[in-house]
């Protein structure tokens, strides 16, 4: 069985697929950039996830939207280290930060966060790894490139997901703590996350839990040819599909609608009709 740890809290991925809320402390996100850029208004924003049905809060302070303008290390601690701080003297909900620098990523788990996401999975700063072994939390690898050029792009994900993950166990992370994400909008066309979405068992058939990030992304936006704001229902569909394909952690934006979606997904699976703590 899948057993996640979060802050004291085990959870049978088997059983259960996990929501993870979406805070973004940035003022160009492509989605909801600035709306909650500050700390009274993400702290509000984190507590309404929790009542809507969120498991983690994944705490962000830089954009990686393509072109986004870099962020320093002393701005992206002033954006998400007040508000992990908050969220965690409110609220015993596990935090996870997206982060791929070291400094952040360590005074998060400092200031209360359980998780790290790391769009780079380890491989932009190998210190990463050593930090998520050395504090012994999850850590989720996800696939990313600099440019997307691939001769067959699931089994090159593939591929290169397996040397991070195996980058992770030489730096003494524990499997149990090892999660993947196929980086959909990260490196790849739209045509690559079709395809990457269409052929989705073979990543999560790779041995580890998944999580899936592709709420209201360009993907969605090019299918159906609407703009961020009117992409809830391309969400839903890829949500549904994931879980249907075996992923475990589902990234959104609006955690109320989609955790009704995996609800009635796993029911219609799993033969229940009451959710599963």
């Amino acid at each position: 069985m899948a057993i996640l740890t979060l802050n004291g809290k085990s959870y049978d991925l088997e059983k259960k697929t996990l929501i993870m809320g979406i805070l973004n402390i940035t003022p160009d996100s492509f989605s909801d950039g600035g709306r909650h850029f500050n700390q009274d208004t993400a702290l509000a924003r984190a507590l309404q996830m929790v009542t809507e049905g969120a498991d983690i809060i994944d705490v962000g302070g830089e954009s990686t939207r393509p072109g986004a303008v870099p962020v320093s290390v002393a701005e992206e601690l002033e954006r998400v280290i007040p508000v992990i701080t908050a969220i965690r003297s409110t609220s015993a909900i596990p935090i996870s930060v997206d982060t791929s620098k070291v400094a952040v990523a360590e005074a998060a788990l400092a200031s209360g966060a359980s998780m790290l996401n790391d769009v780079w999975g380890g491989r932009k700063d190998p210190a990463m790894l050593k930090l998520a072994a050395r504090a012994d939390v999850p850590i989720c690898l996800m696939h990313n490139r600099t440019k997307a050029v691939y001769a067959d792009v699931v089994s090159e994900v593939a591929a290169d997901l397996l040397e991070s993950v195996e980058a992770a166990l030489q730096a003494s992370i524990k499997e149990e703590n090892i999660l993947l994400d196929p980086g959909i909008g990260f490196g790849k066309t739209p045509l690559h996350n079709l395809e990457l979405l269409s052929r989705l068992k073979e990543i999560t058939g790779l041995g580890y839990p998944v999580l899936l990030g592709v709420s209201r992304k360009s993907v969605i936006g090019k299918v159906l040819d609407l703009p961020v704001e009117q992409r809830l229902e391309g969400t839903a569909a890829t949500v549904a599909y994931g879980v249907v394909h075996g992923v475990k952690i589902s990234r959104v934006h609006d955690v109320l609608a989609m955790q009704r979606v995996v609800r009635m997904i796993e029911a219609l699976l799993q033969g229940r009709l009451s959710p599963v703590d």
